[in-house]
């Protein structure tokens, strides 16, 4: 007896805070698969591929990698985030069902700002990217003009923008100790300023950002957690909280090439996942459907399609969120089918600044062809900042150079 409650507290007293090595270890393997599949998928984003193919295949990839680590060793891992692609004006992730005929014939169209977004997690450590692919047209030059460019240069600038405000102040300063000490007792910006100066940027390029854009603090086994960065807040809503060193993000731009406003699709939502209610479920169905879910996603985001009976997961799935044990993601779009961006990076704030974990690639930007160009002092200098200790200044240097003139 004695030595039974001897041995609990030792299971209990493991470090998952990035102070242990092997938490960093762990985002940056799931990290690795991530970027892999995020790039395949990219790849396989040409005029006429079917998205329901196109979200299979990912996640047949992403189960094909995670099978390749920490190979014979009792530790979870699974997916963070189904494959989804996301058509021109749709503002969430997309994912279609094979039972749903009409829908599972749904093509990607040239031209088309496709969202993908994914995720691999071990151990609970979850990390989850979304990148743009603009759908080339077979006969078409890699070159992209218009407004589509501006939406790219525009999206770009504004998250590399929020990743920089995302830095705890004082963290990167250098100089004396008390101009450091001067540094670090200055305010964390405020979510109403982040919202401000991102509007600005927005503006710059005939951009609106999507209402409600989110960004949340991730923890193991949630990606929901206590904190949030609500950008363009609407109806009331607000963020809470300020990033910290040892804490992980997935930090999300949404930007509209319309008015930025959202509306609900008619269309069945396929994007689920457990929340901490509990309900006696009466229902067969629903019970063996909330034990597959448990078994495979635990607490992250699953499609429909990814459990064994989907017809039967359709009907089961009902009470579950009837009774609060599952949350569904409600398919939304832009309110006048504008084209809309979206990008999504999972970053770590260390002692050393920030990390990108899982993050989308820089765009190729003199390919994206715009006669728009930031001019303001305020963001050219935020923008010029460093995200961490080891990034050197001559990068960053080029970062304000290119803002301040890519276009000339």
């Amino acid at each position: 007896m004695a030595e039974t409650t001897q041995a609990q507290p030792q299971t209990q007293e493991v470090d998952y805070t990035l102070n242990n090595p092997d938490t960093l270890t762990k985002y940056k393997t799931a990290a690795t698969i991530s970027h892999k599949v995020l790039e395949a998928v990219g790849s396989w984003c040409v005029e006429g591929a079917k998205i329901l193919e196109l979200c299979q295949k990912g996640d047949k990839l992403l189960d094909e990698e995670l099978a390749k680590v920490y190979k014979g060793k009792k530790i979870q891992k699974g997916i963070a985030h189904p494959t989804t692609v996301s058509p021109d004006s749709y503002v969430t992730p997309y994912t279609p069902l094979v039972s749903e005929a009409e829908e599972a014939e749904v093509a990607l169209k040239a031209g088309e700002v496709a969202k993908i977004q994914l995720g691999a997690q071990i151990d609970g450590f979850g990390t989850i990217v979304c990148d743009m692919v603009i759908v080339a047209d077979k006969s078409a030059s890699d070159e992209v003009t218009g407004r589509t460019a501006d939406l790219i240069h525009a999206t770009y600038y504004a998250n590399e923008l929020l990743l920089r405000l995302m830095v705890p102040p004082g963290l990167l300063a250098s100089g004396t100790d008390e101009e450091k000490q001067k540094a670090a007792a200055k305010k964390a910006p405020s979510q109403a300023y982040m919202s401000s100066l991102i509007e600005k940027i927005a503006k710059i390029y005939g951009c609106n950002v999507v209402e409600n854009t989110t960004t949340w603090q991730f923890e193991r086994n949630e990606i929901e957690a206590e904190k949030k960065i609500i950008l363009s807040p609407n109806n009331g809503v607000r963020g809470d909280g300020i990033p910290d060193v040892g804490e992980v993000w997935g930090v999300e731009m949404g930007l509209s090439l319309g008015s930025g406003k959202v509306k609900n699709l008619p269309l069945r939502a396929t994007l689920h996942r457990r929340t901490t209610t509990t309900y006696g479920l009466k229902r067969p169905s629903s019970r063996q459907t909330l034990s597959e879910v448990v078994k495979k996603f635990g607490h992250f985001p699953f499609s429909l399609r990814q459990l064994d009976d989907e017809k039967a997961a359709k009907v089961g799935i009902l009470e579950c969120v009837r009774g609060g044990v599952l949350r569904q993601y409600e398919p939304a779009g832009e309110a006048d089918n504008s084209p809309v961006s979206r990008l999504l990076t999972t970053v770590a704030i260390t002692k050393n600044g920030i990390t990108k974990l899982a993050a989308p690639a820089d765009p190729d930007l003199s390919k994206f062809k715009t006669d728009k160009k930031i001019e303001d002092e305020e963001i050219l200098e935020i923008l010029s900042r460093p995200l961490n200790k080891s990034t050197g200044n001559k990068k960053n240097k080029s970062k304000k150079k290119k803002a301040a003139g890519a276009q000339e």
